[in-house]
């Protein structure tokens, strides 16, 4: 990580003190007013549902930047426990990484934003009672996320074709 400030040298330099990831606060003696931001910070969070019924899947999710910045670029990953049938298509934005694995842009959320609805349907190969569906982020552009806690679910679903929210 690169932190830059004007007019910080030699020892004022060393007397940063760094807090976590992406942030420096200056010491009391270091003759640095305030703190020093070395990337930005943002809070992503997924929320949606999904189900399962006759072998098929149904996927809602939108994404919410709770900000305090925005987000350039983000990607979403949804990571299934059964593989699924090949050769569906994807809405616009979204690409097979795996037969068990999906993975689409959120394009930027503004601090406070959300994107629109994502819908998938799809089909798993064979019927299976339940699956697991592991939904994720990752960042193409960068960015700080201290709450990784709402952008992370794991959701058990059942073949009941009942909705399983997250």
């Amino acid at each position: 990580m690169r932190v830059m400030s004007k007019g910080v040298t030699g020892a004022a330099l060393t007397a940063l003190v760094f807090l976590g990831a992406g942030t420096a606060v200056a010491s009391a003696d270091s003759g640095v007013a305030g703190p020093v931001v070395a990337g930005t910070e943002s809070d992503l969070a997924h929320h949606g549902r999904v189900s399962l019924w006759d072998g098929r899947v149904g996927v809602r999710l939108a994404s919410r930047n709770e900000g305090p910045a925005d987000v350039a670029e983000a990607t979403v990953r949804l990571a299934f426990s059964a593989p699924m049938e090949g050769g569906r298509d994807l809405p616009s934005g979204c690409l097979w990484s795996s037969a068990r694995v999906i993975s689409c842009r959120t394009g930027g959320l503004p601090a406070g934003g959300e994107s629109g609805e994502l819908s998938l349907e799809l089909r798993t190969l064979g019927r299976p009672q339940e699956l697991t569906v592991d939904v994720s982020t990752a960042w193409r552009a960068g960015g700080i996320d201290r709450n990784p806690v709402n952008d992370r679910h794991r959701v058990l679903v059942l073949a009941t074709g009942d909705p399983y929210v997250f």
